[in-house]
């Protein structure tokens, strides 16, 4: 039956034998399963295939047939059959060819378009014809299924180990398995250099400065290599700023067992293609946590600690806190807006670029607002953020110099060690050497000069090491003597001097800030240039500080503070109109030499905040009343106009004030109750008025 499928027109094309594993493992070690594959190639030119027509399609051993992403010749198998180049594909089972229904129904498509066939170890099938597509497209189905069932076996499994904290993976650097438990490193250089990172980033704050300080001390880090030649083995280099990354957020490090950190999910490149990346989920998403599972580094809250600097750090996100950096402006990174929330941008105007200002610019720049919501000038809230820390840093300042003073020592006694377990490590390393040259048979010449040399170099990386480290020592290692320490400590004790100082840095400047303030908070006050600015230190504590501005230059050449003073106090007896009344009638004029208008009285009040006179005691406007009834302005105006309502008002044009007795509003809400021209809504918040 087979055979009477093969036509001429199969016999005229090629036969292709696909060869697929889905794994590196499975070709390695289930050779049976791809020798049985290659013998499809037999099986074609007994069916009547010559040995030229036959084509070897063997590239994707070791590729997943779930997608076709590296699967290049599966792409090119598609693309003969879309040619009609192909009469038959030969494949051990449907599910070498494709798992993904999509990819499989695709190919049985072309393969019906074109009278391909598909020969597998169960028979022949035309997919032109309805019974054969029909078993083709349950295969595929089985196949599909088949994986899915493998898979959720799998993770099953994997995560049932997980919970108990029993499931193997790859280690970072300075952690190994011993046995089932997770250990820490037993090589001391290894330990140090893992403990050199996370004290570094303490002290210097920036995974960068971390970088930097291990190259500048010569330092040298580990990484443990996985697969091939050197799988298993230490392989010593410099630092990156990656590896730095990853030793920061892997929680490893503060001794928990964590698993589902990363989430796969699919994405469809440019190309067409569906790819699948890796992303890091958020803390609370992490499928297993175990904590204090195994020794480790730091502490977990030392680790959240971290993770929170590194969130500041980052200068791509609007939360930007930000480490101190170059600039004239102290308080960058630092300030809050009091209305949105967001941080406030550094911005420099005038020619060059010399005058700093803050702004919250948000809205702006995503096209919500037409200008800034806030633009503050540096100057004046620099001055009074370091005014402020002058007088809180004076009494600590002993203290301070202290801890510093005691942190620099142990830095640098940590560094040093550091240094000596690598000279250790290049002494066993010589030892070692020495033992094979003098366990060598000296008639042995070849072997023995080789081991000599080896012998030699060992000596002579020691001799260097031990050098460098003289040198390190020298030039860097922090000694303080008792009278080094007391001068530093008198210097410390003068710190609005070193603050001042012309030598001191603003960026020194902004580190010392962050060492006491955590974040400021903006909000404009009740009085014009006037600002609140609400300090967080870091110990929790927060305080307010009321900041003025300078008025701007043109409104204190137009109106003079005392011209303000007279309007305010105007303000409280009269309206607008007879503000400029009194004005005009003192022989008073605009900086234009314009008598006064109710208008430029109006802008006035507006621009210095002046509130217009105060209503009656006890009255209402019209805008209170018609809230607590629950109707339409009209209304109000209408009881107004029919005396239902007491209401006066200075003169004409003036809002209203409405006196309301316990007698008028029962007859209020009773009208408004019978009334048929209120809609049911109003009737229902009048009722719960009354409530």
């Amino acid at each position: 039956m087979m055979t009477s499928k093969i036509r001429n027109r199969h016999l005229s094309r090629m036969a292709c034998v696909y060869i697929r594993q889905s794994t590196v493992a499975q070709v390695r070690f289930n050779q049976e399963s791809t020798e049985r594959q290659y013998n499809l190639a037999s099986k074609a030119q007994a069916l009547g295939w010559s040995p030229q027509q036959i084509r070897i399609l063997d590239r994707d051993l070791g590729q997943s047939g779930a997608r076709t992403t590296n699967r290049e010749d599966f792409k090119s198998l598609v693309s003969d059959v879309a040619m009609g180049n192909v009469g038959a594909i030969f494949s051990l089972e449907a599910s070498r060819l494709a798992r993904s229904n999509q990819d499989w129904h695709r190919l049985l498509e072309l393969c019906s378009i074109t009278n391909t066939l598909v020969i597998d170890e169960d028979g022949c099938y035309d997919p032109t014809e309805f019974n054969d597509g029909l078993v083709l497209g349950m295969k595929g189905t089985f196949a599909q299924a088949e994986l899915h069932i493998i898979r959720t076996r799998l993770h099953g499994g994997k995560l049932n180990k997980a919970h108990k904290g029993e499931l193997r993976f790859p280690l970072p650097v300075g952690f190994i398995w011993d046995s089932d438990k997770i250990v820490l490193d037993p090589d001391q250089e290894v330990q140090g250099a893992v403990r050199s990172v996370f004290e570094l980033f303490e002290k210097e704050g920036t995974a960068y400065a971390v970088v930097r300080r291990f190259n500048e001390l010569g330092l040298r880090f580990p990484r443990r290599s996985y697969g091939g030649a050197w799988d298993g083995k230490l392989i010593w280099g410099r630092l990156t700023h990656s590896r730095v990354l990853g030793l920061l957020k892997n929680p490893s490090y503060a001794g928990r067992y964590v698993f589902g950190r990363y989430q796969s999910r699919k994405q469809i490149a440019p190309t067409g293609e569906i790819s699948t990346t890796s992303r890091l989920m958020p803390q609370e998403e992490w499928r297993v946590v175990i904590p204090d599972h195994h020794p480790g580094y730091i502490t977990w809250d030392r680790f959240l600690a971290n993770a929170q600097r590194m969130a500041k750090n980052r200068t791509n996100r609007e939360v930007l806190g930000g480490p101190a950096r170059e600039g004239l402006c102290l308080l960058q990174g630092m300030l809050v807006c009091g209305h949105c929330g967001r941080r406030l941008s550094v911005r420099y105007t005038g020619n060059g670029g010399i005058y700093p200002i803050y702004e919250c610019n948000w809205q702006h720049r995503d096209a919500a607002a037409r200008h800034a919501r806030m633009t503050l000038p540096a100057k004046p809230l620099d001055a009074a953020i370091a005014d402020r820390l002058l007088t809180a840093v004076t009494p600590l300042t002993i203290e301070l110099a202290l801890n510093a003073l005691t942190s620099l020592e142990e830095s640098d006694r940590s560094i040093g060690a550091q240094w000596r377990r690598r000279i250790e490590r290049a002494r066993y390393e010589a030892d070692l050497a020495e033992r094979r040259y003098e366990a060598v048979d000296p008639a042995n010449r070849l072997i023995a000069s080789t081991l000599e040399q080896r012998w030699n170099e060992a000596m002579q990386r020691v001799i260097d090491l031990e050098a460098e480290l003289a040198s390190f020592e020298r030039q860097t290692l922090r000694t303080i003597t008792a009278d080094q320490k007391q001068q530093i400590l008198e210097l410390a004790s003068d710190f609005p001097r070193l603050w001042t100082a012309p030598t001191t840095a603003a960026r020194d400047r902004k580190r010392m800030l962050r060492l006491l303030i955590k974040d400021i908070t903006v909000e404009k006050g009740l009085a014009p240039k006037r600002l609140k600015l609400q300090i967080r230190w870091q110990g929790g504590a927060t305080e307010t500080v009321e900041v003025g501005l300078a008025p701007n230059r043109a409104d204190a050449v137009r109106y003079r503070p005392e011209f303000v003073a007279r309007i305010t106090d105007l303000a409280n007896t009269h309206d607008d109109r007879e503000i400029a009344t009194e004005l005009n009638r003192d022989g008073l004029t605009s900086s234009t030499g314009k008598p006064f208008t109710e208008s430029m009285i109006s802008w006035i009040r507006f621009k210095h905040r002046i509130p217009s006179p105060p209503r009656p005691a006890g009255t209402l406007s019209v805008a209170e009343v018609r809230e607590r009834y629950g109707v339409s302005h009209w209304v109000v105006y209408y009881w107004i106009e029919n005396g239902l309502v007491i209401a006066h008002r200075r003169r004409p044009g003036m809002p209203y004030a409405v006196t309301i007795t316990a007698a008028t509003d029962l007859e209020l809400r009773e009208w408004v109750a019978n009334s048929t021209r209120i809609a049911s809504t109003s009737r229902t918040r009048t009722e719960q008025g009354a409530i």
